[in-house]
């Protein structure tokens, strides 16, 4: 019997579970090991921040559904790793803290076969100074908790506007690395969309601030997409939206404090600048949890498990940007020191930023760090979850499932409006996620899978997805004929 490990119930952490739980046998055993109680379908919680949706509507418990499918639960927060075991065990294992009910505080050991760490990232709000959900006026949408928050304030000032208050809207990343650059897009978008349904836009000016380079970069380095029988950038196609919408932007800005109704931050040329809000949404940088890795004798050997997030597969190897190629990225995502632990989706430590690193003449990073989040974390999840069902079921330590980023592709729908008739949305389709310059030259990626639209097609498609992944989630009948 094989025991199986998973740590987080996010996209990642549940993907990984529910397909291992369908193909292997009920002789082995899966454990999901994540402080949270609810799986939340993350990519819904912008509607939460207009009030659209409620919280409920985006999440569901998780200790339920893990009962009924033979899914073993333990609401804990992992404390460090011990990959060799310890004087005491020859089995490797985690720690984990407790985190509710009368063990709360209590640190219990997990021992495993084999590890899935799906921890994610870090809401890194610390990391940028006064960044604190729902503290001078700056909300986020990273979490459905933090998202019905947002909507508190949104309302709030939708209802001053409506008395004849001027306000200004701030929304875009408050970290100079921060990543989820589409998540602040949609939201700008939506927010834009429900000023109008209140019929308070003439009342608010609204601005997109982001430490992109261009308009459009997400993380990606922006893209040549084809839009019919033409061809448009990402950067064009997001400022004629921009421009449409009446939304100002500021660029390569890297937010390094708020306060009460004021964003500090650095731009690329070395100037110290700041701009008051009425309403802020900033996401905030990604961090690692700060794990601790220990070895049988107690000796520290985290270098070994982490570089932030955890080390994969990858080519760590510091290079020029020039020199950077797809080969660099991970195709398993299994560590090198340890063959039995894996770590899919947001919790691998990128070789390296698909945007082109840029610093002020500060010296200050200003760039979007690499995304991971959505169709990445459940496809890199489902082929860590069969490579090792391979391994238990045949003993063949060859990997046959891989998946990079470099040969991956992924589609980003970000909708405005909420209802059957009553909205649009910029729909973009890339591929590969990482830009191959050396086998597609001109753009770095397939122009015939590369494109983008707008439309009210893109938001009937957001819509049909949100019912169709929490159906996927919640694993009712045939739940895994909708892909990743």
């Amino acid at each position: 019997m094989a025991k199986i490990v998973v740590l987080g119930a996010g996209i990642a952490g549940h993907v990984a579970a529910s397909h291992l739980r369908r193909k292997l046998n009920k002789q082995h055993q899966v454990v999901v090991v994540s402080p949270n109680s609810n799986y939340q379908w993350i990519p819904s919680n912008i509607w939460v921040g207009v009030g659209r949706m409620k919280p409920e509507d985006v999440h569901f418990p998780l200790a339920p559904l893990y009962a009924r499918k033979n899914i073993d639960f333990i609401q804990a927060k992992v404390v460090d790793f011990y990959p060799e075991g310890d004087k005491d065990s020859e089995k490797p294992f985690v720690t984990a803290e407790y985190v509710l009910g009368e063990k709360k505080g209590e640190i219990i050991k997990v021992d495993y076969d084999y590890l899935i760490n799906a921890t994610g990232p870090k809401l890194n709000f610390e990391g940028t100074e006064g960044l604190n959900p729902g503290t001078n006026r700056a909300y986020s949408v990273c979490t459905y908790s933090h998202a019905a928050h947002a909507w508190e304030g949104l309302e709030a000032l939708i209802a001053r506007m409506k008395k004849g208050e001027k306000s200004k809207i701030l929304i875009g990343t408050g970290h100079a690395r921060a990543t989820c650059q589409g998540a602040a897009f949609e939201y700008i978008l939506n927010v834009e969309q429900d000023l109008r349904m209140h019929k308070v836009r003439d009342m608010a000016e609204i601005t997109w601030i982001s430490n992109e380079y261009k308009l459009g970069d997400f993380g990606i380095d922006g893209m040549t997409m084809g839009t019919g029988k033409n061809q448009m950038t990402s950067h064009e196609m997001i400022e004629m939206f921009f421009e449409d919408r009446g939304i100002k932007w500021i660029l390569g800005a890297g937010i390094n404090k708020v306060e009460d109704g004021i964003a500090h931050y650095e731009t690329l040329d070395g100037e110290y600048k700041s701009e008051k809000f009425d309403f802020g949404m900033l996401i905030p940088a990604f961090s690692g949890h700060g794990f601790k890795a220990y070895d049988k004798s107690g000796n520290d050997i985290t270098e070994k498990l982490f570089k932030g997030f955890m080390i994969v597969d990858a080519d760590y190897t510091p290079k020029p940007y020039e020199e950077w190629t797809v080969q660099d990225w991970p195709e398993t995502y299994q560590n090198p020191s340890y063959s039995n632990i894996f770590a899919p989706g947001i919790a691998f430590a990128p070789p390296h930023a698909i945007s082109k690193p840029r610093k002020s003449k500060n010296g200050t990073e200003i760039y979007p760090s690499p995304p991971r989040t959505g169709m990445p974390s459940g496809i890199t999840a489902k082929l860590v979850a069969d490579n090792i069902i391979d391994l238990i079921n045949t003993g063949n330590k060859d990997l046959h499932h891989k998946g990079s980023l470099g040969h991956m592709g992924a589609a980003c729908i970000a909708s405005a409006g909420f209802g059957i008739f009553d909205g649009s949305a910029v729909s973009i389709t890339t591929y590969p996620i990482v830009p191959d310059y050396k086998k597609y030259p001109e753009t770095g990626r397939v122009q015939s899978k590369t494109f983008g639209e707008i439309g009210l097609a893109g938001h009937w498609l957001k819509l049909a997805l949100h019912y169709a992944f929490l159906y996927k989630a919640k694993m009712k009948p045939f739940w895994w004929l909708i892909p990743e």
